[in-house]
């Protein structure tokens, strides 16, 4: 993929109102279409205060006007940069001038697009500037930033110039047989693939991280009707998102709710009580729910502990959970049972006793939360895709495979190769053009 040659302009700022509007411009030749549209020439890197020009000479609006030449721009093409006042109306007047000027409208992640193609940054920084924008979490838009500072990249180009200083070794090898391979040779081969294996593991755990900060958990509430999974849920989400009733059946439809347990994103959902029910509209709720069940990162299982014993709809609720998801189970309403706040283990599983009435117990259960869906804090965490954590899956089980040829010289380099490729998809020194066009498609338009 290579970048195009025409202008590309598009609004830079979000839609709506608001004290300042972006409209920028990408391309080749921009100081001409600057003097027209501001009616001066524009010095290079300098802010300049200036009226925004219609054809007819008529002034659309004024602001600031920012000219930068290739290399040394965003994109490493000349880019102008008009920021007037934030209003829908006035901001399309300008843009469509531009457009008027021989500019087209760019397409979603084109502005990111050529930076990536005129080597500005390298993909998987590319991939964080949307993630910057996305960022939900205080802890997110840190790790985004990271990536986006080139960290994640230096990270894999550290394991690859690795990866290549062994393939070298090995290469060497084939290329002269007639040469005798010492033992020694073998072993630092070997001792050298165990410390790559050893970084790259460091690497994919460091994105794992990453990867919940991006997209969350996916976290299910269910529990026999009345359990108290609505006012759990409202406990977690510190207000008022579900109707709490004494009325068994009450929630309808599973209720999503958005949160933050210490920085990290949860998709906290409420689902309809597991049970028989004649109700129609119940029923397409508890259909919602076994939908909500089959794709959650962990189920909280709501018992009654009031009750003092396991009731036939907790079995019934127990035998539908799917075995391959992990679970908590919660026993609620320790304030009636009399029961203290803590945490038992039995048979493998955690067993937490709480109220959700008062809170008691709420900080055990986030600490738990987040010890089983995997996160655990670290310094220097990347914000990762799912494509991230797919190629280094990848370089990891190539790397394995390399130290099980270590005595065939010819597999050995082709897992190594293999291993290569799979990093370097990353940074996208070695990235199919369709995935490209997939990656910046889901950008937002003027970024």
């Amino acid at each position: 993929m290579s970048p195009k040659p025409d202008n590309i302009a598009a609004i830079a700022t979000a839609p709506g109102r608001g004290g300042i509007g972006v409209v920028r411009v990408s391309g080749q030749k921009l100081a001409a279409m600057a003097a027209v549209l501001t009616g001066r020439q524009l010095t290079p890197r300098v802010a300049t205060y200036t009226s925004f020009l219609a054809a007819d000479g008529a002034t659309l609006d004024q602001g600031i006007a920012l000219f930068f030449t290739a290399p040394h721009s965003y994109t490493g093409e000349e880019v102008l940069e008009l920021q007037g006042h934030g209003g829908p109306a006035v901001l399309q007047c300008v843009l469509q001038r531009c457009l008027e000027l021989g500019a087209r409208l760019a397409q979603p992640g084109e502005f990111t697009q050529r930076a990536f193609l005129n080597d500005k940054i390298d993909l998987a920084q590319a991939e964080s500037v949307a993630d910057l924008i996305d960022a939900t979490t205080e802890q997110a838009a840190r790790s985004a930033m990271r990536s986006l500072q080139g960290e994640f990249s230096a990270a894999i180009h550290h394991a690859v110039a690795q990866l290549i200083d062994l393939r070298m070794l090995v290469e060497a090898t084939l290329d002269f047989p007639e040469e005798e391979i010492e033992i020694a040779d073998r072993q630092l081969g070997a001792n050298k693939l165990t410390a790559l294996l050893h970084e790259v593991a460091n690497i994919a755990s460091l994105a794992k991280q990453g990867s919940i900060l991006r997209e969350g958990a996916q976290v299910v509430l269910v529990g026999a009707p009345n359990a108290g999974k609505s006012s759990l849920l409202n406990r977690l989400a510190g207000e008022e998102v579900a109707l709490v009733s004494e009325i068994p059946g009450t929630t309808r439809d599973a209720i999503r709710q958005a949160l933050q347990v210490r920085g990290v994103p949860l998709h906290l959902i409420d689902t309809a009580g597991l049970r028989e029910t004649i109700d129609e509209v119940e029923r397409m709720g508890i259909a919602r729910t076994q939908l909500a069940l089959s794709r959650a990162d962990v189920v909280l299982v709501l018992l009654d502990e009031s009750q003092q014993r396991t009731l036939p709809e907790d079995q019934a609720i127990l035998a539908q959970l799917p075995d391959r998801i992990p679970r908590l189970y919660l026993h609620n309403k320790i304030d009636l049972s009399g029961h203290s706040a803590g945490v038992e283990k039995r048979d493998g599983e955690q067993h937490l006793y709480l109220s959700a009435k008062t809170g008691a117990g709420l900080e055990i259960l986030q600490e738990k939360l987040l010890e089983t869906i995997g996160w655990h804090q670290e310094t220097g965490v990347f914000m990762a895709r799912a494509r991230h954590l797919a190629a280094l899956s990848s370089a990891e089980r190539h790397l394995f495979e390399a130290g099980r040829q270590l005595n065939h010289p010819e597999l050995f380099a082709e897992e190594l190769r293999e291993a290569q490729n799979s990093l370097n998809s990353i940074t996208g020194e070695f990235t199919a053009d369709d995935l490209l066009g997939e990656i910046f498609s889901r950008f937002c338009i003027g970024k």
